[in-house]
């Protein structure tokens, strides 16, 4: 069994404060995807507690953005970027191919942008998800994984107050349009969504502002997408939500799945 998890950290150093060690110490997973690391390869390998084989890329404005791959298993490549001209793309991001059980395996940290309605932020994470899409095209053939922060929910059961979000980014048509591309058009598979039930939830995202947390007012916007090879190895998957939100390491929770290969 090969485990892989994804979160968006909020930032390395803060998560690694709030207690993210004593995640990792109990879940151990095999590979581990990271988002909105915020801070230079020095600082990642600082906070990232263990042995692991390490691709990051920083972002482009200090202390914003930032994606890495973590393994226990030997990288026999890496990438990193798109080698896009859109503004903001640099550390959003990166691959790694791995020496797996079941043979080569491709792995990807994406963080794609929040963005903002009617600012050019909007704009620029269309223009981003053009290239991404060309790239799972791409990878749709391989042993290939997606996973990360995507910045969309995809169906009203992927957030809690879906009426009152219809006109926000992250939620609008637009945005989601492209989620059915991939799973349509390419065969990619939304693993959260297949091995965790029809929904609503469960969610991955929660605002620190408010009771967000305690009413489980969240999106669904952290995914692992298996290629169609990948994902019919996929077995298990588990949202790791914190107990309380004392307890959390960020405002996103850890989306664990488990593969046989």
């Amino acid at each position: 069994m090969l485990t892989v998890a994804t979160v968006n950290v909020n930032g390395i150093r803060a998560a690694a404060r709030r207690g993210m060690g004593l995640w990792l110490d109990e879940r151990k997973p095999d590979v581990l995807l990271l988002q909105e690391v915020r801070g230079s390869d020095e600082v990642l390998t600082e906070h990232l507690p263990g042995d692991w084989h390490l691709v990051h890329e920083e972002g482009a404005a200090k202390g914003r953005a930032g994606v890495a791959v973590a393994s226990r298993l030997p990288f026999t490549a890496v990438r990193v970027g798109l080698g896009t001209d859109v503004p903001g793309d640099a550390g959003r991001w990166v691959e790694a191919d791995l020496e797996a059980p079941g043979g080569a395996l491709t792995v990807v940290s994406a963080y794609l942008h929040s963005a903002t309605v009617g600012t050019p932020s909007l704009d620029e994470k269309y223009a981003y998800l053009e290239v991404v899409t060309v790239r799972m095209a791409q990878l749709a053939d391989a042993t290939a994984l997606v996973g990360g922060d995507l910045n969309i929910a995809h169906r009203e059961v992927d957030l809690k107050n879906w009426k009152g979000n219809l006109k926000s980014a992250g939620f609008l048509p637009e945005e989601r349009a492209y989620l059915d591309r991939w799973f349509d058009d390419l065969g990619w598979r939304d693993l959260g969504r297949d091995l965790g039930g029809p929904g609503p939830g469960p969610y991955t995202w929660w605002s620190w502002r408010g009771k967000a947390y305690d009413n489980d007012a969240g999106w669904r916007i952290d995914y692992q997408l298996g290629s169609p090879d990948l994902a019919r190895r996929a077995v298990r998957a588990q949202v790791d939500r914190a107990a309380t939100y004392a307890e959390r390491f960020s405002d996103h929770a850890p989306l664990v799945v488990e593969y046989d290969l």
